[in-house]
């Protein structure tokens, strides 16, 4: 398994100031739009009623309700306990069984070969260290089992969203991009000889928003790495630059013609079969 990052690179105190991240703001809210990904996602993957599939960085639960959904022993983890309680009251909602609980992805609480499948929707690839998720991912998964991921490009709207938001406020040091798991030649490094086939396919979802400065206002509230960033920035000319770089962002993406703004966003569509 390749290492993805330096030997100097603090990756305890990384994956802390993540964590407070994805904490702050409400992703609930960005995982209520995208829920289509996963379910899309699942069906893809021919998730199979019965198999024990885990969802790893579950967030608020939106891939492991949509495994729930196909029939399977569904356990989600993520590190944000109040991501994993909206995720509870949802499925609660829905009378669906599902077990959502706090981990690591990087260290998945499970024995070796444990379940059936084992999926993320734009969770996995923000762990810090990629390789280490990666081997974790495939050592939960049985032989002949799946491994199915939604990842961001790098060159997609939400690639680009990063990329702007860094030429403002730069990312650690030493840290890949979590984009690269949005490519398939990134995967294949990742997983390497454990598994013995991978099919990505590039998908697109669109964001609609009333208008540019909407779509800015919600994920600035609301979005942890866009609500962070604001805050790290401690003038007000500073803030309000990096407010326009992202209109524009919006204006350059978007498909309509003024008013209401409908932003594509790609990503990929990975499934693989282990070894």
């Amino acid at each position: 398994m390749t290492e993805t990052v330096g030997p100097a690179t603090d990756l305890s105190a990384i994956k802390g100031r993540q964590q407070q991240t994805w904490a702050s703001g409400d992703y609930s809210a960005i995982a209520a739009r995208i829920v289509l990904v996963a379910e899309h996602l699942c069906d893809t993957a021919d998730l199979r009623a019965g198999w024990h599939v885990l969802d790893v960085a579950t967030g608020s639960g939106n891939a492991a309700i949509a495994a729930a959904r196909h029939g399977c022993d569904v356990v989600g983890i993520d590190y944000v306990p109040s991501l994993l309680e909206r995720g509870r009251a949802r499925a609660e909602a829905e009378g669906l069984q599902v077990a959502l609980l706090e981990g690591d992805a990087e260290a998945l609480p499970f024995a070796d070969r444990t379940f059936d499948a084992v999926v993320s929707v734009f969770g996995s690839m923000f762990a810090p260290n990629h390789g280490q998720t990666a081997s974790e991912m495939l050592r939960v998964t049985r032989g002949g089992g799946t491994i199915a991921l939604a990842s961001w490009t790098p060159d997609g709207f939400t690639g680009q969203l990063f990329r702007t938001v860094a030429a403002h406020v730069p990312p650690p040091a030493g840290m890949q991009s979590p984009m690269l798991w949005g490519t398939e030649a990134h995967l294949r490094e990742l997983f390497g000889e454990g598994i013995a086939s991978l099919e990505v396919t590039e998908r697109t979802f669109t964001f609609r928003f009333r208008s540019p400065e909407d779509f800015v206002d919600f994920f600035r509230t609301r979005y942890g790495p866009t609500l962070k960033a604001f805050a790290a920035l401690a003038e007000d000319d500073a803030r309000a630059a990096l407010e326009r770089d992202l209109v524009e962002l919006v204006r350059r993406f978007d498909l309509l013609d003024g008013g209401a703004v409908a932003i594509p966003a790609g990503d990929t569509e990975a499934i693989a079969v282990t070894r």
